[in-house]
């Protein structure tokens, strides 16, 4: 629960967050403390799951151009059994980066993440349109990235 956090833990996910590779020799410099408790709390934040994983986030400019589309789903009927088989396949998709149950005009909301416009017509019509229970599907297609955080703003 984000209660059991005290000051320093929440600083040393905040440095985490900001470089994982940041051992715990140097997190204890920076908060005037000694190596092993802030080692022994980084060991207790990730067996408690407020640290999940450990990540590289990629530059995707450098690796290969492609576009985002957020894709809005409405289904045609929802019922727990249908929501549910929804997300189990669409999480199969390699495309779908982020998918969100939302209130609303729409049942979901996904980012997904193709080549160019002609990969999303390809995955919208195979893979989407082709899902049992589509009611409808409207798409927006992201023209500039303002601001990409993937940090959890801790208060």
């Amino acid at each position: 629960m984000y209660s059991d956090l005290d000051d320093t833990d929440r600083a040393i996910l905040k440095i985490l967050e900001n470089d994982s590779k940041t051992i715990a020799k140097t997190i204890a410099e920076q908060l005037g403390l000694t190596k092993t408790p802030v080692y022994e709390r980084i060991k207790r934040l990730e067996q408690e799951g407020f640290i999940k994983k450990y990540a590289a986030i990629i530059n995707k400019e450098k690796v290969e151009s492609s576009i985002t589309v957020f894709s809005f789903i409405s289904l045609e009927v929802q019922k727990g059994a249908m929501m549910d088989d929804f997300l189990e396949l669409v999480n199969q998709f390699p495309e779908v980066v982020e998918c969100f149950v939302v209130g609303g005009e729409f049942d979901f909301l996904l980012k997904v993440i193709v080549k160019n416009l002609d990969a999303y017509y390809t995955f919208a019509k195979t893979k989407i349109a082709s899902l049992p229970n589509i009611g409808a599907v409207k798409s927006a297609f992201v023209l500039k990235e303002v601001k990409d955080e993937i940090a959890f703003p801790l208060l």
